[in-house]
């Protein structure tokens, strides 16, 4: 599995300890940044981490700002992602199962690393379900094109 992961300063020190983590795992990962503490603008790196996704250099994608809410903003403005903000482990596994989401929203202030590790873990291994989820996510991909539901 390929993971793009992508953090403005907020998020900094908590995307390094889920890089490692993925790639003690033996995960593919694609570091869009930032690689300081300096402060940075969490568009960009949400944007980067969905359009690695999009260009398909990477399967899911990982984004953290400060609570996960702006850059999961960012990245889904970008046609074809679905950027999930989970702070447990349900939410995690219920964005992939049913909403097919291919992004992780994480807020580095407000869950510790334990937590964010297990949410991570819990994403990238739950399977999207399809059937009556599949017909859902139609519905949205009309909407994103501008077609009345």
């Amino acid at each position: 599995m390929r993971v793009a992961l992508g953090a403005d300063h907020g998020g900094y020190e908590l995307k390094e300890a889920i890089r490692k983590h993925l790639e003690a795992k033996g995960l593919k990962v694609q570091d869009l940044g930032t690689y300081s503490a300096d402060s940075v603008d969490y568009p960009k790196y949400g944007f980067a981490v969905g359009s690695a996704i999009i260009k398909g250099e990477a399967d899911l994608g990982i984004a953290i700002c400060g609570t996960g809410q702006g850059i999961s903003m960012a990245a889904n403005k970008i046609s074809g992602i679905r950027a999930a903000v989970c702070s447990e482990t349900f939410s995690a596994r219920m964005a992939r199962e049913h909403n097919n989401a291919n992004v992780l929203a994480l807020g580095a202030r407000v869950i510790g690393a334990g937590l964010a590790l297990d949410i991570v873990d819990i994403f990238l291994k739950t399977k999207f379900l399809g059937g009556r989820h599949t017909r859902r996510l139609n519905l949205i991909a009309d909407i994103e094109r501008g077609e009345n539901i």
